[in-house]
């Protein structure tokens, strides 16, 4: 994404909850697990990691929905139940937030997608990397310097 976008500002579809981006996303993806088909009611849910310090809810107070748990919790607008972005685990550096809720959706297209085994048969995506789970945590290093070469070539 080019810096020059930023920050970049979304909201929910009702508008009650504001959100802003001061930092290009770190990962893109499309998950295709059996729970974000549910949750999103489509074919796979998009994810934009972003750092934590560089994500802010500017209006609004999001609540818990969907997972509820330490390690992730799904946020939603209480009024129009939009899900909004989801915390992982505390230590973790970013926070998964929807893309296509902000105005520029340069940084929806996912480049990598997780859970195919779980994936709708008829379901494509531009992916460049694909996961039958969750990545293993010793990829996401080099996941994450493709990404950033791969933002680069694009720009």
């Amino acid at each position: 994404m080019n810096k020059d976008l930023l920050p970049a500002e979304g909201e929910c579809r009702c508008g009650k909850i504001a959100m802003r981006i001061d930092a290009p996303p770190i990962l893109t993806m499309a998950c295709h697990c059996s729970g974000c088909q549910k949750m999103s009611a489509s074919a796979y849910s998009l994810t934009a990691a972003i750092p934590r310090d560089a994500f802010s809810v500017t209006r609004g107070e999001p609540v818990i929905g969907g997972l509820h748990g330490e390690d992730a919790r799904h946020f939603f607008c209480p009024y129009c139940m939009t899900w909004l972005f989801t915390r992982l685990n505390d230590s973790l550096p970013f926070v998964n937030v929807r893309p296509t809720l902000f105005a520029n959706l340069a940084w929806s297209t996912p480049f990598i997608e997780t859970w195919t085994r779980e994936k709708l048969p008829w379901a494509k995506t531009p992916a460049v990397h694909s996961f039958p789970e969750f990545p293993p945590p010793t990829s996401f290093k080099g996941l994450l310097q493709a990404y950033a070469q791969h933002v680069q070539a694009q720009a």
